[in-house]
C-alpha cells in the first residue's frame, strides 16, 4: 500500500511571475490561464511567495466608496499596504510555503491544513520551482475507480500485509465506501483491518462487518 505522491498529482507546467511583474500583468496572467495564483520566482527559480486573487483583489477592497450601503469593518495597516502594491513583490503572500515532490498526499495536505492556504509550490533539492499541488489536485485521489481500491485493499492490505486468506474477509466498493465482511481469529484484528483500509487513496468511508472466530467461552459455574 502507497500513498499518491505530490509528484503523481501536481502541475508540471506553472505558470510563473518575476518580483518585478506589474500588477496588470499578473491580472492577465491569471485571466489567459485560468488560473487563481501563480508563484513568484527569482533569477534562479526559486520561489519566493504566491500572488492569488485575494491578493489582487485588496486593490479593489482598499477603494473609498462613498455610495457603499454596507457596514464593513475597514481594512488593518498591513492590508492597506498590500492593497498599494504594484508589482508581484509587493503584493505576493511571503514567504512561499513550498512541498517537495516525494511527499505524499497526506502530508501536502496537512501542510495545506495547518497554513490554511491553498496551493504549494514544489521544488526539487535545490530549491528550484518544479510543480504546484492544489487542493483540487489532492482531492483527485478520491476519483479512483472503485475496482481499483477493491484491488487494493485485497491484495496489498488483506493479503500482502495482514496475510488474510480470500475466505476470510472480502471487501467491495461502491462510490469510495468500502464494506468489509467476513471473520478473524482475534478480536484484536478487526480494528487494525479497517485502519488500514481507511488509509487507502481514495477510500470515503470503512464499514466492517467482520466477526470474531476465536471467542472465549466461560465454563459455567459448579452449582
Amino acid at each position: 500500500m502507497q500513498h499518491r505522491t505530490v509528484a503523481d498529482l501536481m502541475t508540471h507546467d506553472v505558470v510563473r511571475a518575476r518580483h518585478d511583474t506589474p500588477f496588470k500583468e499578473i491580472v492577465e496572467l491569471l485571466a489567459a490561464n485560468g488560473i487563481t495564483a501563480v508563484p513568484v520566482v527569482d533569477e534562479m527559480d526559486h520561489p519566493l511567495g504566491v500572488v492569488s486573487e485575494a491578493d489582487l483583489l485588496r486593490k479593489c477592497s482598499a477603494q473609498n466608496d462613498p455610495s457603499s450601503r454596507t457596514s464593513l469593518p475597514h481594512l488593518e495597516t498591513w492590508e492597506r499596504a498590500k492593497a498599494e502594491g504594484a508589482t508581484a513583490g509587493e503584493l505576493m503572500s511571503a514567504p512561499a510555503v513550498c512541498a517537495r515532490p516525494e511527499w505524499t498526499a497526506v502530508e501536502a495536505a496537512r501542510l495545506m491544513a495547518l497554513r490554511n492556504i491553498k496551493r504549494l509550490p514544489v521544488v526539487d533539492e535545490a530549491d528550484r520551482l518544479e510543480g504546484i499541488v492544489s487542493r483540487g489536485d489532492l482531492l483527485r485521489i478520491f476519483l479512483r475507480r472503485d475496482d481499483a481500491i477493491r484491488d487494493e485493499i485485497t491484495q496489498d492490505v488483506l493479503r500482502l500485509t495482514l496475510h488474510l486468506a480470500p475466505s476470510e474477509v472480502t471487501a467491495e466498493v461502491h462510490e469510495g465506501k468500502v464494506t468489509l465482511e467476513g471473520s478473524v481469529e482475534a478480536s484484536s484484528l478487526i480494528p487494525i483491518i479497517e485502519r488500514l483500509c481507511r488509509n487507502v487513496d481514495g477510500v470515503v468511508s470503512v464499514s466492517a462487518h467482520i466477526s470474531c472466530r476465536n471467542v472465549s467461552r466461560t465454563a459455567p459455574a459448579n452449582k
